[in-house]
């Protein structure tokens, strides 16, 4: 592969980092119902995208049922029933394995993001993930262009590399340890692991999606973001990574989820329930 070709698109790939980075770290930052109407915006476009690939007509009853379940679902959550916005997970799929896909995985990594930005230290935790997912993708592409080698999954993603594979988990503990010392919040021990940890969600989340596109023979989930395709395409990574996050937190109630050790996930704070009518806080 020539220099030019391996990093043709680059610059736009890197731009609309920026833009995505810009936007989503202003919401972030600024929590509350901005944060909350960009996540419920994410949702409703996750499972739109979903179902526009799957060819679900939209202009039905059970299309304009499938874009608003996630956005209930939500809506739920925020008024602190978030038992209820989790199991409504389940009935989606009443509508078959294929429609209810889109709208499962938007509901759980929706309702992850809006759960730990809530948490006593909400802006950590999400940060936290956000970094993680992006040092993956970022130091998987970057080592993956410049060291190439044997592929990692040919059949599923042939532009994927072990060497980026690895390049990503190195990236993404990296990126949790910095986190967890610059937030001066659990141990950076901790977020070294688990940034490696959901490292290797993030990838499994991308190559998940990449069988997904190669069953149904398309090479992007959609046009929304240039140089990355869509929602699908830029977030499944982070789809993946935010209810692990989200689940750890509940194994370290008023803590950050990286400080859980495996005495807190085998002891009884683990199964802690999420409670009804509990309202989160920024």
């Amino acid at each position: 592969m020539s220099g030019s070709s391996r990093w043709s698109d680059l610059k736009l790939r890197l731009t609309s980092a920026v833009i995505l980075v810009v936007v989503a770290g202003g919401c972030l930052w600024q929590g509350g119902m901005i944060y909350n109407a960009l996540i419920l915006l994410a949702m409703f476009g996750l499972v739109w995208e979903g179902l526009t690939l799957i060819k679900q007509p939209l202009h039905t009853w059970r299309g304009v049922l499938l874009l608003l379940w996630p956005m209930v679902s939500g809506v739920a959550a925020l008024r602190g029933e978030w038992s209820g916005a989790f199991w409504m997970v389940w009935p989606s799929l009443i509508f078959g394995i294929p429609a209810g896909i889109p709208v499962v995985v938007s509901i759980l990594g929706g309702l992850s993001l809006l759960w730990l930005r809530h948490l006593p230290y909400g802006l950590e935790s999400v940060l936290f993930v956000l970094c993680v997912v992006i040092a993956s993708d970022s130091f998987a592409y970057l080592t993956g262009r410049i060291f190439g080698g044997p592929k990692l999954a040919p059949s599923i993603s042939p532009g994927k590399t072990r060497s980026g594979a690895i390049g990503g988990l190195i990236g993404a503990s990296f990126a949790g340890g910095m986190v967890a010392w610059l937030s001066g919040a659990g141990f950076v021990g901790g977020g070294l692991l688990w940034g490696a940890v959901l490292g290797v969600f993030s990838q499994s989340g991308d190559l998940l999606e990449s069988a997904a596109k190669r069953r149904l023979n398309v090479k992007d989930s959609g046009r929304l973001i240039p140089g990355h395709g869509g929602l699908l395409d830029r977030f499944d990574g982070l789809l993946a990574a935010a209810p692990l996050a989200a689940l750890l937190s509940l194994a370290v109630a008023g803590q950050v989820f990286w400080s859980a050790t495996p005495a807190d996930l085998i002891g009884g704070s683990a199964h802690r329930i999420i409670p009804q009518g509990e309202s989160s806080h920024d």
